[in-house]
């Protein structure tokens, strides 16, 4: 999936070029470049589907060379991610009935990418020899409030993999005493946003629990994988709800499971989550730019091009992110405000600084 705006990045991520196009960590390869490299360990390179908003179905191509048009799947609005997954699964169903099929934002860090691709694989048996939907959870490591968690309990079934449990509940982001109640408990993990299943269990599930979505993408089956294909996208986008995944099936259905997992995995929702992934100097200032100069400043994040001279003094616990002349100076702790910075933005300074 790699549609989405990610403003929680602005001034970096921008509408026009959103951070799964970005090389936010500076390792030379973007985030969705990453996902796709990590991906190809797990399937075909042409088994590789990429569900894009139609403004960056060229970067898209440009990034992932040699992919297949027929590979990218062009989304004509953006609707959260059940009608993406409805697309991409209703669309492989009419390629292979028996295909098993993995939901992944093109977006996150994955640090413990063997680790991943054996979580991946164990997910895959379960899949394939039941009728059930599976999803990636992540065993937390503090009590984050920018996280969706899952409580789990044992299964009833003797799983081959004891890291699989049954799903009891899914919960939004908590306010903290919540999220420290959650990890204090044991029983909950975070939301990967990661999904495992067979396309005939995910359409199951539509058809049970999202049956107006199941009717909008079941009428396209005549037209999947044919020159009318984007035609038929451009009516369905115009009739489906804005929902995610979670909402529409996830939290209704009874045969949701969960593997727990240790992956070195984050969101990269914020400029937060980017603190602990990139290397910090003695203050613990994480700075990625190849001139910085920092005096008596400790626990910033610094995020500047390479040809750009900063000098910083006597600033602590701070984000500092300059990108295409547009600086942000913001407090760590105040990050959640810049979703509200960026629609002020947007109103007072007009859609081009967005």
């Amino acid at each position: 999936m790699a549609g989405g705006v990610g403003s929680r990045f602005w001034p970096m991520s921008r509408t026009a070029h959103p951070k799964q196009f970005m090389d936010i960590l500076g390792t030379g390869r973007t985030l969705l470049q990453q996902t796709y490299d990590r991906f190809v360990r797990l399937c075909p390179k042409e088994n590789i589907y990429i569900v894009t908003n139609d403004s960056y179905v060229d970067l898209v191509k440009e990034q992932i060379k040699g992919i297949p048009a027929d590979n990218i799947l062009s989304e004509p609005a953006r609707k959260n991610t059940a009608p993406c997954v409805a697309y991409a699964c209703y669309k492989i169903a009419q390629l292979n009935p028996d295909a098993l099929t993995v939901i992944a934002p093109s977006d996150h860090l994955i640090i413990k990418e063997d680790t991943f691709i054996k979580a991946i694989k164990a997910c895959y048996l379960k899949a394939a020899s039941e009728d059930c939907l599976v999803t990636l959870g992540i065993r937390p490591s503090r009590p984050d409030t920018g996280y969706g968690y899952i409580q789990f309990i044992e299964s009833e079934a003797k799983e081959k993999d004891k890291r699989i449990k049954k799903v009891k509940t899914f919960t939004e982001k908590p306010d903290l005493e919540m999220a420290k109640f959650f990890l204090q408990s044991g029983d909950f993990l975070w939301n990967s946003g990661i999904f495992i299943w067979s396309v005939k269990s995910v359409i199951a599930a539509f058809e049970q629990h999202s049956p107006d979505m199941d009717t909008i993408f079941r009428e396209g089956n005549e037209f999947y994988n044919t020159a009318k294909e984007a035609q038929f996208i451009a009516k369905a986008y115009s009739n489906c709800k804005n929902i995610s995944i979670d909402y529409a099936i996830m939290e209704k259905a009874e045969n949701v499971y969960v593997r727990s997992s240790i992956i070195g995995w984050s969101d990269l929702g914020t400029w937060g989550s980017l603190y602990d992934h990139v290397k910090q100097d003695d203050n613990n200032n994480a700075v990625v730019g190849k001139n910085v100069m920092m005096y008596d400043s400790k626990n910033c994040i610094v995020n500047v091009p390479k040809d750009k001279l900063v000098v910083m003094q006597g600033l602590e616990d701070y984000i500092v992110v300059e990108s295409d002349g547009i600086l942000l100076i913001c407090k760590k702790e105040d990050e959640q405000q810049i979703r509200t910075f960026v629609n002020d933005v947007k109103i007072k300074k007009g859609e081009k600084f967005v």
